[in-house]
């Protein structure tokens, strides 16, 4: 008969093997993507710009700075805008156009890029994930075999059993942090979209 820890891993085992298979099914076979959200490696700005065609993003430091901030997270959205808005005032007139225009191409190319490197440290995630399980299922396997020895060193037993049960939490809790994770990428272009369309009201209303 199965240990408890045994039964327990494979039920965390399977819930990672049906979140992942219906992440396949919900976007086709790519081993590498354990997301349900749809895999798009990369954005195109046409997703978030419908206005004039973009030249380059201006390369001074002041530039950089703002699309860093900008860009963060844990800048409120709500704040990010109105940096936005405070920034086009700053500018002069005869300049502010092609200034805000550079704005929407650096969030672009700074966002579209990071979130890149998320989708890509999303598959390695993955397939970390794959081996651990793995390596559990084999672990499992092993202690229960030694516990079925009539002579096995409790000690040893005791000390293998509470790594496998330390291993096995571990593996559980980056399952259900998938979830979190493969939000990422989504955030990230719903930020882009919103501060591309803040730049492009806030273009129209002056």
């Amino acid at each position: 008969m199965a240990s408890p820890i045994l039964i327990r891993f494979l039920s965390v085992s399977f819930m990672y093997t049906m979140v992942f298979s219906t992440a396949l099914a919900a976007q086709g076979d790519d081993p590498d993507w354990p997301c349900i959200q749809r895999k798009v490696p990369t954005l195109s700005l046409g997703q978030i710009w419908n206005g004039p065609e973009l030249g380059p993003a201006v390369a001074g430091q002041e530039d950089a700075m703002l699309v860093s901030e900008l860009s963060a997270r844990r800048v409120p959205l709500a704040e990010a805008q109105q940096m936005i808005e405070d920034f086009a005032n700053s500018l002069p007139e005869d300049r502010r156009k092609g200034r805000m225009m550079a704005l929407v191409r650096g969030l672009f190319d700074h966002m579209n890029s990071e979130r890149s490197q998320v989708i890509s440290g999303i598959a390695r995630y993955a397939h970390r994930q794959r081996d651990m399980a793995a390596r559990l299922r084999q672990e499992a396997s092993e202690v229960d075999a030694l516990r079925a020895q009539p002579d096995a060193e409790p000690r040893q037993l005791a000390l293998r059993n509470d790594r496998l049960l330390l291993q096995t939490r571990i593996f559980q809790e980056r399952v259900q942090s998938l979830t979190f994770v493969c939000e990422v990428p989504t955030l990230i272009e719903q930020r882009l979209y919103a501060l591309a369309k803040t730049i492009s009201e806030t273009l129209g209303s002056q």
